[in-house]
């Protein structure tokens, strides 16, 4: 049944790493492979252990240990098939542990695998570090790894369990413990045990720390888990084996269908983005619109398109023209007019002139009736209110203002909220008022320039110095229009381009943000071009809502699939 159903769970959402839990779940309850009652059963294969234990005892190689508790039945955490056996982890395997010791680490030498080295089911031999050759014996006195033993991290990360595959010596780091296994031929199936979902829960309850959560040695051993007979554990880890490399596939398949959907997308939708006439976008439009079905089955295949509906809006290519709109010519007049009135009454300050805007700067040729301008020169951006300041107040008031992280793309999250101490005196200069864009400073390379508007959420709000605010100039200005360039992977580029870069962060200066070039359209052309995006915006968000109820469906179907195989 679980072959049967492998590439269904497998489709849902997370499915492969579901079925790779279930494979190692199955594995541990004795249900992945058949029994054979041919089998030399777990008590024999028990008794054998003692043995070998008590003849290393008794040729000094080990030290003999307090005996460990008979396990009660409450400890058994579920029935075993026959010929399986409880025991103690303390009884499989001497622990070589070097808890509280710490090696001086040398450039070259004899290899150190700590607990960085030991991935869950292998050992990844980077990072390397090293002990000094003449340092080994001195160091390993705890007893010697060897090839099949088991390596267990038991802190950060902890339960990561890897089979010993190193010939040459190497040391062994606090962090890591080895279990000296009294029959090695238990490598595979234990390793396979510990791995799974119920045993990593084990280890979970079991540790301690409040930084870190660890497990000792002591602990660790008093741990009950199933022994099933020796040739049953060959089937069990050839079995894991095959279906993990089975989930190998199902994910490097998984990964060459996400590369080559990437791919479709990214060319069809570039044909819209190469369009340049309306009629050359229909047509390409009808198309792409034949593979919908086909392209928009992924999250990031509806960002994609959205992203390209908001580049065909930039550069009018999503509603037609109309040759009776007033031109943006005349606008930018009454713009100029409404600056120059404001700065005559001493309510703006007059900005020194920006430069015209050359060719080169241009990323796309405008339709008819549309200008390009420089942002600074059609609203008032300002900076807010900076934080920490020793200004002296003569009428303090505390007021909420916006962070960084209030402004999001399109939207203001507003559920943290902080408060900041100004002069009633500054409210007209960091008070936001209806229909200002906020824009963001700083941040992630490609978070620069996130814009939103504010619609007046909170009666009275500032916003801080990070955070810059750009007000329209005259009373008809669409804001709705400018967030929309702002948003653009038009101005995204120009954003990062601009900025100025450190480690994963970068920034824009207000004179960069005053500079961007701007294309401004009829307003009455504005106006119907931020209804299109806002239906079709609204439009995406409902694809993608039904894309994660259909992903939800999968993920309980493979919920359910799963626990009818187990």
């Amino acid at each position: 049944m679980l072959l049967s159903n492998m590439e269904l769970i497998a489709t849902a959402p997370g499915g492969v790493a579901k079925l790779r839990e279930l494979i190692l779940t199955l594995a541990v309850q004795g249900k992945l492979v058949p029994q054979d009652p041919a089998d030399e059963p777990a008590s024999v294969l028990l008794q054998k252990i003692r043995a070998e234990k008590d003849r290393l005892i008794a040729e000094g190689k080990i030290k003999r240990d307090k005996p460990l508790a008979e396990i009660a039945e409450e400890e058994k955490p579920f029935g075993l098939p026959q010929g399986w056996e409880w025991v103690r982890l303390g009884q499989l395997a001497n622990f070589i542990d070097y808890r509280g010791k710490t090696p001086t680490k040398t450039e070259s030498g004899i290899p150190l695998i700590t607990a960085k080295n030991v991935r869950q089911g292998f050992i990844n031999r980077l990072p390397r570090e090293f002990i000094a050759e003449a340092a080994y014996a001195g160091w390993m006195t705890r007893g010697f790894p060897k090839v099949g033993d088991l390596l267990f991290t038991t802190e950060a990360p902890l339960g990561n369990v890897a089979a010993i595959d190193i010939e040459e010596r190497f040391a062994l780091a606090q962090r890591v413990i080895c279990f000296g296994l009294y029959e090695p031929q238990m490598s595979g199936a234990l390793s396979t045990f510990l791995r799974s979902p119920w045993m990593q829960g084990v280890f979970s309850d079991q540790a301690t720390g409040v930084t870190a959560q660890g497990i000792k040695s002591a602990r660790l051993q008093l741990i009950p888990i199933p022994v099933p007979p020796l040739a049953e554990q060959s089937r069990i880890a050839n079995r894991v084996e095959a279906l993990m490399r089975l989930c190998d596939a199902l994910e490097a398949k998984d990964r060459l269908e996400a590369a080559q959907h990437a791919q479709l997308v990214s060319t069809l939708l570039g044909t819209l983005t190469a369009s340049t006439t309306p009629e050359e976008l229909a047509a390409h439009w009808q198309r792409v619109a034949q593979h919908f079905d086909l392209l928009l089955d992924r999250p990031e295949a509806i960002d994609a398109l959205e992203q390209t509906l908001l580049q065909l809006a930039v550069r009018g290519l999503l509603v037609p023209q109309d040759p009776t709109d007033e031109p943006a010519s005349a606008l930018l007049q009454k713009i100029r007019a409404e600056k120059d009135r404001l700065i005559a009454e001493g309510k703006i300050k007059r900005d020194k002139p920006l430069p015209p805007i050359t060719d080169e700067e241009k990323p796309f040729e405008l339709p008819v009736g549309w200008e390009w301008v420089r942002f600074g020169d059609v609203v008032s951006v300002s900076s807010g209110v900076t934080l920490g300041r020793k200004t002296p107040l003569t009428k303090p008031v505390s007021l909420p203002y916006l962070r960084v992280a209030n402004v999001q793309r399109w939207r203001l999250d507003l559920t943290s909220m902080k408060e900041v101490v100004v002069d009633q005196t500054e409210l007209p200069r960091y008070q936001l008022q209806k229909g200002d864009l906020l824009i963001t400073e700083g941040g992630d390379w490609d978070k620069v320039g996130r814009t939103a508007i504010w619609r007046d959420e909170i009666t009275t709000c500032l916003h801080q110095n990070h955070v810059f605010k750009a007000r329209g100039i005259t009373s008809d200005w669409n804001a709705v229009w400018a967030e929309l360039f702002l948003n653009s992977a038009v101005a995204r580029s120009y954003f990062a381009s601009s900025a100025k870069q450190t480690t994963n962060l970068a920034s824009i200066n207000m004179t960069q943000l005053k500079d961007c070039a701007f294309p401004v359209p009829p307003l009455a052309e504005q106006s119907r071009i931020v209804t299109r995006v806002t239906a079709l915006r609204r439009l995406c968000a409902d694809l993608r809502q039904r894309l994660a109820e259909r992903q939800s469906v999968q993920a309980r179907l493979a919920e359910a699939l799963v626990q009818e195989v187990a």
